[in-house]
């Protein structure tokens, strides 16, 4: 089965259908908040700094960094940006721009092999950023969407993948160093958008043979509780074949749900990981006897 290995200097993560999945850290990413923006743009990269910390400790195995910000120098924060998340933790990066010349910078700065985030199906996107992703070795998110825009129609998505893949290959680019996002809409306006995603990613699992991504947060755009939603789309998506996302790992909802997805696909081998997460550090003393809340042994004499 395809493996897509994405480094660090000094770390490895492998995104594959038979492995556990891949959380990408969403977080470093102005978008939609200002504040984060503002101070990036004033040369304050403390929040940067912070949130890369936390997010690596709340479990995510890669981080994503996007520094688009409007009127602002693009290529030159996200260089910046990337070499501060490198010093202060050591897992591989998705380095996040639509702009050719911030990915060139963020790839410059870089040490290891990035995940590219990302390329389109436009003719002229793939002739632009499939030579530099060639050229650094990485790996790429194709997003599968083209000129046309993003069709409802899941049999157009999945053309745009495959139009992508086999561009990429023309490029010396294999599949395995391709990741699919079959973009994610907002179930509280298209009520298919669940349904769409999970038959893309069967067929691109099944006929492309490509990982899988998507920003999982999308699905539940706009709705009440919504980590709730993210947390079981995410859990169907694993179910249904999805290897990565880029999401927030530090609401718990959501690690949980894509964490038991992981033990239920049979991707936690003995459940280790979710017994280190989960289980409580009092629950058992000394020779493994359980103990109830005043700390005694149940069955145990005074």
């Amino acid at each position: 089965m395809t493996d897509t290995v994405i480094s660090s200097a000094t770390k490895e993560v492998v995104i594959g259908f038979d492995r556990p999945f891949v959380t990408i850290g969403e977080r470093i990413n102005p978008t939609g908040r200002k504040l984060l923006a503002q101070e990036m743009k004033d040369g304050d990269f403390s929040r940067v700094e912070a949130d890369a910390i936390a997010q690596v400790a709340a479990g995510a195995q890669m981080l994503d960094v996007n520094a688009g910000i409007p009127l602002a120098d693009e290529p030159a924060m996200l260089a910046k940006a990337i070499r501060l998340v490198q010093s202060v933790t050591d897992v591989p990066l998705s380095i996040d721009s639509s702009i050719i010349e911030a990915l060139e910078a963020g790839i410059a700065a870089y040490e290891g092999k990035p995940l590219i985030n990302s390329v389109t199906g436009e003719d002229e996107n793939l002739e632009r950023v499939l030579p530099l992703v060639a050229k650094a070795g990485a790996a790429v998110v194709a997003i599968s969407n083209d000129e046309t825009g993003i069709s409802e129609d899941p049999d157009v998505r999945f053309a745009v993948a495959k139009k992508i893949v086999e561009r990429a290959a023309d490029h010396g680019i294999p599949a395995s160093d391709v990741v699919v996002d079959p973009l994610v809409m907002p179930i509280g306006a298209m009520g298919t958008a669940g349904q769409q995603v999970f038959a893309l990613v069967r067929r691109l699992r099944d006929e492309l043979h490509v990982n899988t991504t998507c920003g999982a947060s999308n699905v539940s755009f706009g709705l009440p509780n919504r980590h709730a939603v993210t947390g079981t789309f995410l859990s169907m998506a694993i179910g249904a074949g999805m290897t990565s996302a880029i999401m927030n790992p530090m609401h718990t909802e959501v690690k949980t749900a894509v964490m038991a997805a992981d033990v239920l696909a049979g991707h936690d081998p003995h459940c280790a990981a979710w017994i280190t997460e989960f289980r409580d550090p009092t629950a058992t003393g000394a020779g493994g006897a359980r103990r109830g809340r005043s700390g005694r042994r149940r069955g145990a004499s005074a």
